[in-house]
């Protein structure tokens, strides 16, 4: 219980007090204390980080050589897009696998997927006739708001 002897409220108070009153010397103690610290480092920074970077040198990558004819870029264009065909079929292939998959899943737990996919078919139908509609629009407002140019 000695420690608690020790201890005073009426002592932190005071020191509370004591700190937080104004003492006259506040701002010119604050103004020295910023003058200094700016003249260090006007003093430490050097000139150099003071200019701006050198401009990066760009290295251009070519993947295709530049004096191609069009007969080549045409040739290239077919076999990606052969290729590009052949990978859509996979694809097409896969997502079939994947619906008789379901398709068995959903018999074997009892659910109606004949009717699922009648569903699916009419939201698809209906979105695609709804963005049709919208690309319409905007085209006659595009055309109305630009008489003179073609479309």
């Amino acid at each position: 219980m000695s420690f608690f002897r020790k201890i005073s409220p009426t002592g932190a108070v005071k020191d509370f007090v004591e700190v937080w009153t104004a003492n006259p010397y506040r701002w010119p103690v604050l103004a020295a204390a910023m003058g200094v610290t700016l003249m260090l480092m006007i003093a430490i920074i050097p000139k150099s980080e003071i200019v701006p970077p050198d401009k990066p040198e760009i290295t251009y990558i070519t993947t295709l050589p530049e004096n191609r004819s069009d007969a080549e870029i045409i040739a290239s264009n077919k076999k990606h897009q052969l290729k590009q065909d052949e990978l859509r079929k996979q694809e097409a292939a896969q997502e079939e696998a994947q619906k008789q998959l379901y398709r068995t899943l959903g018999k074997a737990t009892f659910v109606d997927t004949d009717a699922m996919e009648k569903q699916i078919a009419r939201d698809k139908a209906a979105d695609e006739a709804a963005a049709k509609k919208k690309r319409e629009q905007e085209a006659a407002q595009w055309k109305a708001e630009h008489p003179d140019k073609p479309q």
